[in-house]
C-alpha cells in the first residue's frame, strides 16, 4: 500500500535515462478499501493511475467495455476484474460505493462512488481478486497529497530476460531513500513455480527423445535382421559396408521424417486450436491462469525437429555397424 508520498520530481521520471533498456516509467498509488453493493461487499485495493499509465498491458485482457478516461479531468470511471464483477454482481454502467479506511483506524472512512466502464480478465486470480484501477487523483485527495505526489513508480524493461540485472542497475541509480523491487522478487513464489515448470518440460523432452531413439534403434535392428540375405547378396556383388549401411540409414531417416511429419501435424494442430479457442481450461487458484497458455516459437520447433533427427541418426550408426560384421556366405545361407 502507498503510505508515504513520493515526489514525481525524480531524476528517473518520466524517462529513466541512467539505465539502458528501460521501456517506460509510470507513477501510481494504491490504497486498501471496501466495496459495498446492495448484494455483497468485498475488500479490494484501489490502484490509482494517471495519464502516463501504459494501458496496452491491460488492453488485451479487456473483455467488456473500455478503459477509464484518466488523462483529463478527475473521473469516477474504474476498471474492475471479471472475478470481482461476478462476486459483487456488477455489470457495465453500474455504480458502487467504496469506503477508504483512514490510517488512524478511528475516523469515519472516506466514501467514493465509482462507475464501471470496463471489465478485464487477466487470468491471474491473485491480481483479479484484488485490484480496481481508476484515477490516481482520488487517492491524492483522500491522502491529502499534492498533485505532484504519488505512492510509487513502476519501471518496465524492454527485455524481461534481463530483469535481474536491470533491477540491480535501477537500485544503484536511485536515491538512497528509495527502495526498488523487481516483480521476480515481489512474486518470487510464482516465478519459482515457473522455473519448476520449465524444468519439467526439459525432462519430458529428454525422455521423449530417448524413447524415440530407442524405438528407432530397435526398428533398424529388425530391418537389418529381416534383410540379412539381401545384405549378403549386396556384399557378394561388391557393395562396400558403408554403401549397405547408407541404405538402412536412408530407410531409417524416411521413418523418422514420416514420424515427425505426423507428430508435428498433430501436436502443432492441437496447440493452434488451444491458442485460438482455449479448449483446455485450468484452475486459476492453482495455475494462475484460466486456460493452458500456448506460445509457439517456430525457431524452437525447427531446432527441436533438427535435433531429434540428428540424435536419432547418430545413434543409428551404432546398430548399422552390425552390417560390417555380416559375412556374405553366411548371410546368403541365412534363413
Amino acid at each position: 500500500m502507498s503510505v508515504s508520498p513520493l515526489s514525481i520530481h525524480q531524476n528517473f521520471y518520466p524517462k529513466f535515462k541512467q539505465v539502458s533498456g528501460i521501456d517506460h516509467v509510470q507513477a501510481v498509488a494504491s490504497k486498501a478499501a471496501i466495496i459495498r453493493t446492495p448484494k455483497a461487499f468485498e475488500g479490494i485495493v484501489y490502484k490509482g493511475v494517471g495519464r502516463d499509465y501504459q494501458w496496452k498491458n491491460l488492453q488485451e485482457y479487456l473483455v467488456q467495455g473500455r478503459l477509464p478516461a484518466v488523462a483529463h479531468a478527475l473521473t469516477n470511471e474504474v476498471l474492475v476484474s471479471e472475478f470481482l464483477a461476478n462476486r459483487l454482481y456488477l455489470k457495465l454502467g453500474d455504480t458502487f460505493t467504496t469506503f477508504f479506511m483512514k490510517d488512524d483506524g478511528v475516523s469515519l472512512p472516506n466514501l467514493r462512488v465509482f462507475k464501471v466502464v470496463g471489465i478485464y480478465n487477466s487470468g491471474f486470480q491473485e491480481f483479479d481478486a484484488t485490484y480496481v484501477i481508476g484515477d490516481i487523483r482520488h487517492l491524492q485527495r483522500i491522502n491529502k497529497w499534492r498533485s505532484d505526489e504519488v505512492g510509487s513508480f513502476e519501471v518496465f524493461v524492454s527485455d524481461f530476460t534481463q530483469i535481474k540485472a536491470k533491477g540491480e542497475e535501477v537500485y544503484a541509480q536511485t536515491s538512497s531513500t528509495l527502495d526498488s523491487q523487481t516483480i521476480v522478487e515481489k512474486y518470487y513464489y510464482i516465478f519459482e513455480w515457473l522455473d519448476l515448470f520449465d524444468f519439467n518440460i526439459l525432462v519430458i523432452l529428454v525422455v521423449m527423445i530417448i524413447v524415440a531413439t530407442i524405438n528407432m534403434v530397435v526398428a533398424l535392428l529388425v530391418l537389418i535382421l529381416e534383410r540379412t540375405q539381401m545384405i549378403g547378396i549386396l556384399k557378394a556383388l561388391g557393395a562396400s559396408n558403408w554403401s549397405v549401411r547408407k541404405i538402412f540409414l536412408y530407410n531409417a531417416f524416411h521413418l523418422i521424417f514420416k514420424g515427425l511429419l505426423w507428430g508435428n501435424g498433430i501436436g502443432l494442430g492441437l496447440l493452434l486450436l488451444q491458442q485460438q479457442y482455449g479448449i483446455i481450461h485450468l484452475d486459476p487458484a492453482n495455475y494462475y491462469v484460466n486456460e493452458a497458455p500456448v506460445y509457439i516459437n517456430w525457431l524452437h520447433v525447427a531446432a527441436l525437429n533438427f535435433g531429434t533427427v540428428l540424435v536419432c541418426l547418430l545413434v543409428l550408426l551404432i546398430p548399422s555397424y552390425i552390417i560390417t560384421k555380416i559375412s556374405p556366405i553366411k548371410a546368403i545361407r541365412f534363413d
